[in-house]
């Protein structure tokens, strides 16, 4: 352990190395300081540690409180949960509400991919294309609208249900939260801090094992299965989405075909899925490795993956299903033990050609009736 001061520490904050701060003998009283250093916040705790602040700037009340030795981590850590308490009871009677507004979403849907840019999107694909001003009107009452709304709708329902999925795990008595905003952190366990990351099984990552374990493309499989029964395949749609009208359309025929075909799909991905919850290690390393360019870090995360079993394709549905949630989330955390040995991750980020060490935990939720 290292005793790095102030100074160097905020450096290591600033420039994204929290390996060094979580290996100091400070390193946590710093980052949990540092999710209350609003200056309302800080005054607030001063006031009721009796510590005068007339003489300082705000921008030194953090600096100053870090290094104050009658200030002591318990001191830290009460004040933490005081505060998030005041916050949550406000979150509390908005709850039901919230939930029952998430609940009206029936199609999770992103209306095409914008990426991370609205902007690029629109640029590369309606005004550089685009000459005709009857052609880009209509594309904007079209499909222009139709993404927009999809893009809009499933961030709104993703930014709504990880606040509240967040809050669960806040509220259980192994969990310290965070006080204010502070990156790449939401909530500390056993004084690990981590980043919380809700998601599903990757599609990319399932459709590899499938693969490997000699099923083929299911795309590929499905149009067998339909020629098969004559089903018709339209020839206007994305591959993705082709994929999923198919399988719809194949899950709700009744023939004995469309049902084995069914059938077997869905166990061999329950059987991947199993694994991966066996032996996790592989799956977040893959999380880390193929996240977005633009969003890229090494922070510790914990994983949170969601899957419908009886339906893959409505895993998203789980986010807002809070009574369930809470049960699982619990359930995991009144048993924890962060071994280190398990938590430590290794991920090599091929865009720069850098080996990452962090730490990271997962929990599989899974609905299977």
């Amino acid at each position: 352990m290292t005793n790095l001061n102030f100074a160097e520490l905020d450096s290591c904050f600033r420039n994204d190395d929290f390996p060094s701060i979580e290996n100091d003998n400070r390193g946590i009283r710093f980052l949990k300081l540092r999710s209350m250093s609003r200056r309302e916040t800080m005054e607030e705790f001063c006031s009721l540690h009796n510590i005068d602040l007339s003489e300082l700037p705000s921008r030194q009340y953090f600096s100053h409180i870090f290094e104050l030795p009658n200030i002591t981590n318990e001191n830290i850590d009460s004040f933490i949960n005081q505060k998030y308490q005041e916050e949550r009871q406000i979150r509390i009677a908005n709850e039901d509400y919230l939930v029952d507004q998430l609940s009206r979403l029936q199609y999770f849907d992103w209306g095409g991919s914008f990426g991370n840019s609205l902007e690029k999107n629109i640029v590369d694909n309606y005004v550089k294309k685009i000459q005709s001003y009857e052609r880009i009107n209509d594309e904007i009452e079209g499909s222009l609208l139709t993404s927009l709304r999809g893009y809009t709708l499933n961030s709104w329902y993703n930014h709504w249900t990880t606040i509240l999925i967040e809050d669960l795990f806040k509220d259980h008595a192994n969990v310290l939260p965070t006080v204010g905003l502070v990156k790449k952190i939401d909530f500390f366990i056993n004084n690990i801090p981590f980043d919380l990351k809700v998601t599903y099984f990757p599609e990319q990552l399932l459709a590899q094992k499938l693969r490997d374990r000699g099923f083929g493309n299911e795309l590929t499989k499905l149009k067998q299965v339909c020629r098969t029964l004559n089903i018709f395949i339209p020839n206007d749609l994305t591959d993705k989405e082709l994929r999923l009208h198919l399988y719809n359309k194949v899950s709700e025929d009744q023939r004995d075909i469309a049902r084995q075909f069914i059938l077997n799909l869905k166990e061999l991905k329950r059987e991947i899925i199993s694994e991966a919850e066996a032996n996790p290690t592989e799956l977040k390393v893959w999380l880390y490795e193929n996240q977005g360019e633009a969003r890229f870090d090494a922070s510790n995360r914990f994983f949170l993956v969601l899957t419908d079993e009886t339906d893959i394709t409505n895993s998203w549905k789980l986010k807002r299903n809070i009574v369930f949630l809470r049960q699982k989330i619990n359930e995991h955390l009144d048993t924890i033990t962060l071994d280190l040995a398990r938590l430590n991750t290794e991920f090599y980020w091929r865009k720069t050609q850098q080996t990452f060490n962090c730490k990271s935990d997962i929990l599989f939720i899974k609905q299977t009736e």
